[in-house]
């Protein structure tokens, strides 16, 4: 460190200059394939259509149930893994705010010191004693310039992952509304299964009634008693497997929405109803839909932020160079003395030459965690297509099956009424009323489990393509805003920033 000359100043503001015109590394390349943007799909075009209403983003209203409606808007305001993505952007918000801090002095020191000298000199011709203060105070400050990019890329970085973690919250609650809707629906579907094994039980026990009489008085065999019996029991046992389902099921719905297991009583109604929609509602063609996918978006967001740190890692390098800068005071209250003010700046270059190849391998690793992201991202991005295909298939044969097999349940209850009027008129034995009324339970069964399958893959291809991901509750509810703030100062980081858009923060240049 030296006092600042003309030849000094001149250099600090030439290296001032050139600060941040050099960013090593790689620039951020979207690693989308180009099959992506024209991808389509025959089994989406023929499960879905195209109309205004309702909104994408609240795919569930297309089954106008209130109940489902309410339930959602609980899980958004109460479900804990939706608060946790929230608070994660918050912290990736807290950790863009330390990257940006490398666009300011790294090192800032004051000091400031007082010592108190008492000195007892005796003998000799003079005799004395002296007592004095002495005062000091100072500042330094380092301030290494953002030469070859370092700072800026770990600021595109920080940038990169903050809307990454937006990404996955948005992720969170597109999983969540739809483990929502397809848990509500499995309860409604356990409950009309419950409600038709309870049914089918008490046809099943009127016959068993009508044969034990028969054979106690002897106008039928054992064998048709011992059948009905048979038949009639083992419908009976299907009953607690099913309302054990129900229950399970309707805790599990219970602690998505942020409740404790129990009575939900708001089910008492639409009990075991399940809806039925033959389409899907997309508003953009499945392309743009994919690409919108918020775990898409946090994947890619993830290659971006993995880019940057490569060139973090380059500047490694290459010299640092920082500027130094120093003021220090004095005072003293001894007699005679005075006082001083000493200035001093300059540069400092370091550079680590000799590494044995540790700086290079540590670029090769974030290069090889890059590539990773991107393998991660394409795969991705595929899987996301298998699953829009497979819903959308799934649905349209669903839909295929359930009509087969409502048709068919129709055909068992006639024919039971037949067999039952037949064995009536003594034109039939009784073994041909327990097949029908065997093939009605199970058809009536079958037909409840297409119909449920027909909702699970709606919702399903709702999901894949992203559907739901929009909120417009805050990231964190205010109880927990002020139980933060009270412990930390936040400042104004946990105000509620602005969603970003669908477009890459890196491409805008955006920052929260």
């Amino acid at each position: 460190m030296y006092m600042a000359g003309r030849s000094t100043w001149l250099f600090l503001f030439g290296a001032l200059g050139l600060s941040g015109c050099v960013r090593l590394g790689p620039d951020f390349q979207t690693p989308r394939e180009p099959w992506i943007d024209q991808w389509n799909s025959p089994a989406i075009a023929q499960a879905s259509l195209d109309r205004p209403q309702p909104d994408f983003r609240q795919w569930w209203q297309v089954f106008t149930d209130p109940v489902l409606d309410a339930l959602i808007a609980e899980a958004d305001a109460y479900n804990p893994s939706l608060e946790i993505a929230g608070l994660r952007v918050m912290e990736a918000r807290a950790q863009l705010g330390i990257a940006m801090s490398g666009r300011y002095p790294q090192v800032q020191q004051v000091s400031a010191d007082a010592l108190y000298l008492d000195r007892n000199q005796s003998g000799g011709r003079n005799p004395q004693d002296s007592h004095s203060w002495q005062y000091g105070a100072g500042f330094d400050a380092a301030w290494e310039l953002d030469f070859w990019g370092r700072f800026s890329r770990a600021i595109e970085s920080a940038d990169a992952a903050y809307f990454a973690a937006y990404a996955n919250y948005e992720d969170v609650l597109v999983l969540l509304r739809a483990q929502v809707a397809d848990t509500y629906f499995s309860l409604r579907t356990f409950e009309a299964r419950l409600r038709i094994a309870r049914d089918n039980a008490e046809r099943q026990r009127r016959s068993f009634e009508i044969t034990e009489r028969r054979f106690r008085s002897g106008d039928s065999d054992e064998l048709d008693f011992q059948q009905a019996k048979t038949q009639y029991l083992g419908t009976l046992a299907t009953i607690p497997d099913l309302e054990s389902q129900v229950l399970r099921t309707r805790n599990a719905l219970a602690v998505l929405v942020g409740r404790p297991p129990g009575p939900l009583p708001e089910l008492r109604e639409r009990e075991g109803l399940i809806p039925l929609l033959d389409r899907a509602v997309l508003q953009d063609v499945p392309a743009n839909l994919l690409l919108r996918r918020p775990d898409v978006r946090a994947a890619e967001l993830a290659v971006a932020a993995q880019s940057a740190l490569i060139g973090v890692s380059e500047a490694d390098l290459y010299p640092s160079i920082t500027l130094l800068g120093s003021i220090g005071w004095s005072a003293s209250t001894l007699d005679g003395a005075s006082d001083s003010l000493d200035l001093a700046a300059g540069p400092s270059l370091v550079w680590n030459v000799f590494d044995h190849g540790r700086i290079k391998n540590d670029v090769r690793v974030q290069d090889a965690r890059l590539q990773q992201l991107i393998e991660v991202y394409r795969d991705g991005v595929r899987q996301a297509a298998r699953e829009a295909d497979d819903a959308a298939t799934g649905l349209i044969k669903s839909l295929e099956s359930e009509r087969i097999r409502r048709e068919a349940a129709e055909s068992a209850e006639r024919s039971l009424t037949l067999a039952m009027a037949q064995y009536r008129e003594g034109f039939a034995d009784f073994q041909r009323v327990l097949d029908a009324q065997r093939e009605l339970f199970q058809q009536q069964d079958s037909y409840l489990v297409s119909r449920s399958n027909a909702v699970a893959n709606l919702i399903g291809l709702y999901k894949a393509l992203g559907g739901g991901w929009y909120s417009t509750r805050p990231l964190i509810d205010d109880s927990t805003r002020q139980q933060m703030q009270q412990r930390t100062d936040w400042g104004d980081l946990l105000d509620e920033p602005d969603a970003p858009s669908d477009s890459s923060p890196i491409e805008q240049g955006e920052r929260p």
